[in-house]
């Protein structure tokens, strides 16, 4: 697995499957996503993961929804941008894939959930269109052994390893598994990451280890003392400090500090 530099490490997720009911900072509107995206980049984040949001707050891959979203941000920022492929968007493998086959503004890159049915075909149709691939692969699935087996890993953008453990006392130990799985399956480059009360541990193991990450409204509401964060920007800019932080200590120090962290 490569390193990664801190100018190219820190991925905003501005805001996943949440909706308005996770609170009125969720960006769910192009122009909300735009200016969350702008925010976070001048906080530091180098590429930006969005959802595409229906007017009712469902994540959509329809061409409809997806070229406002992207023209919104693109028109804010000149970094990078990413869209979910998600099977909850649409669950159907073959409608998944016709809605890729009708976009027409393309992201920079697009995650593909490797256990999810369908997966190698969407991420085959996106390669073919010029669009990197995050090959996504989540803890407590099927999805690494598969990954291992696909004549499309060696041309993947990077692998996303996804931790879904939340308990942040185990979420260390399950990215450390995740990770020795990965790395039998591939040497392409690892962007690590943790959800809800396991995201900042992540990000730490991720800084400790090299890794890129990413933080933001998807993986968690919260900074790491607990307070809801105000939005994208605090994140992502916490999120640099606790990586450079942790990435500047020895194994046993930055033990101690996440320790004393949570």
């Amino acid at each position: 697995m490569a390193d990664a530099t801190i100018e190219d490490m820190v991925q905003v997720c501005l805001n996943g499957r949440r909706s308005p009911a996770d609170g009125a900072g969720i960006p769910m509107s192009p122009e909300e996503m735009a200016r969350s995206a702008a925010e976070a980049v001048a906080a530091g984040a180098t590429e930006v993961h969005v959802h595409p949001k229906t007017p009712c707050g469902k994540d959509s891959l329809s061409p409809r929804v997806l070229a406002p979203v992207l023209e919104a941000i693109r028109a804010r920022v000149a970094v990078p941008v990413g869209v979910t492929t998600g099977a909850w968007a649409e669950p159907d493998p073959q409608a998944r894939l016709g809605r890729v086959r009708a976009w027409s503004v393309l992201p920079d890159f697009a995650s593909v959930n490797w256990h999810e049915p369908g997966a190698e075909a969407v991420a085959g149709q996106l390669l073919e269109r010029g669009v990197g691939v995050e090959a996504g692969i989540w803890s407590g699935t099927e999805g690494a052994a598969r990954f291992a087996r696909s004549p499309l890993a060696a041309s993947v953008l990077r692998v996303l390893a996804e931790v879904t453990d939340q308990d942040p006392a185990r979420a260390r130990a399950s990215a450390r598994a995740l990770l020795s799985v990965i790395g039998e399956a591939t040497a392409r480059p690892v962007l690590l990451h943790g959800e809800e009360a396991g995201a900042w541990p992540v990000l730490r193991l991720a800084g400790r280890l090299g890794l890129a990450t990413r933080i933001g409204l998807e993986d968690t509401l919260l900074l790491p003392d607990g307070h809801r964060a105000s939005g994208n920007a605090e994140l992502v800019a916490e999120g640099l400090v606790q990586y450079e932080r942790f990435r500047r200590t020895g194994p046993a120090e930055a033990e101690d500090r996440d320790a004393t962290s949570r």
